[in-house]
């Protein structure tokens, strides 16, 4: 897998004279330090992935680091699973795996309205890296399941009983 390119995007249905002002914004975002967003999530996913995720997916993924990019927002996050859980990863050095998407794809894939394998083929999710690890991250994705499930509307919940 490739590790190298600018994924860079624009959200979708964002006014084209807001492009310039929205470019500017995420350089400004990708200079900033990847530690503060990277504690959060790490945080984050010891709540609600850690229990979750299967032995051989811990083993695959202990001490290896996986950077998180959104494309569109130009944020990125750098994790490591530990034996007590994720924690933030160091920005120095080439990740063993990168996975870059806009903020839309990493929401359909949270709630489980799309597949990592559906966004991939639609190039709407770049895996980097490490071949091996990539595929146990994907088949770790597939067997969880939404993280996020989406909530029914009190009118769905009102057609279905």
């Amino acid at each position: 897998m490739n590790m190298s390119g600018n994924h860079r995007t624009v959200p979708a249905g964002l006014p084209v004279w807001l492009i310039p002002t929205h470019r500017r914004v995420c350089r400004w975002i990708e200079r900033l330090p990847v530690a503060p967003p990277s504690f959060l999530l790490s945080r984050l996913l010891d709540r609600v992935l850690l229990q979750r995720l299967p032995a051989d997916a811990c083993q695959a993924l202990v001490g290896r680091c996986v950077e998180l990019r959104v494309s569109d927002l130009g944020l990125r996050v750098r994790l490591v699973l530990t034996p007590r859980g994720f924690a933030p990863a160091s920005d120095f050095g080439e990740p063993e795996l990168r996975i870059v998407a806009p903020s839309s794809s990493y929401l359909r894939l949270l709630r489980g309205e799309d597949d990592p394998d559906r966004l991939f083929f639609e190039r709407a999710l770049v895996i980097e890296g490490d071949t091996e690890l990539g595929l146990v991250m994907k088949n770790t994705l597939d067997a969880i399941g939404p993280l996020w499930p989406q909530q029914a509307t009190p009118s769905a919940r009102g057609r279905s009983s």
